[in-house]
């Protein structure tokens, strides 16, 4: 698996929450903020597509698009490479760094029933 552009990441996002067999007019009105051409669009669908994140099939005279990748493993896999890459692939470090920004108590606490929440399911 590759790390996507940002603005392919986008479409995948617009993907994900829409599923299987979207046509292309629903996909560009989910993407209407980036006041993208439709070109634009057309390209980052020929790329992730390309890339093997995306299927494309016709139906008529329309292209129905469906995500190949799911969200869940792709940022899982983008969630290691900025590990790797930024902070030595150490959680600890990553959350240091988090840390140093200041972080809400609500926060802290969050983590720490992820934490607990994790512990548990490797104990079973």
């Amino acid at each position: 698996m590759k790390r996507l552009p940002d603005t392919e990441l986008e479409v995948m996002k617009a993907l994900w929450a829409t599923g299987p067999d979207t046509p292309r007019a629903a996909l560009e009105q989910s993407l209407e903020s980036f006041h993208w051409a439709s070109n634009t669009v057309n390209t980052y669908l020929t790329r992730l597509a390309e890339k093997g994140f995306v299927a494309v099939r016709r139906e008529g005279k329309n292209n129905l698009y469906t995500p190949l990748v799911s969200r869940e493993d792709y940022l899982a896999f983008d969630s290691r490479t900025v590990l790797s890459k930024l902070y030595g692939s150490s959680p600890r470090n990553f959350l240091a760094a988090l840390a140093k920004n200041g972080l809400e108590e609500r926060e802290l606490d969050d983590l720490r029933d992820l934490l607990d929440q994790l512990s548990g399911e490797k104990k079973v």
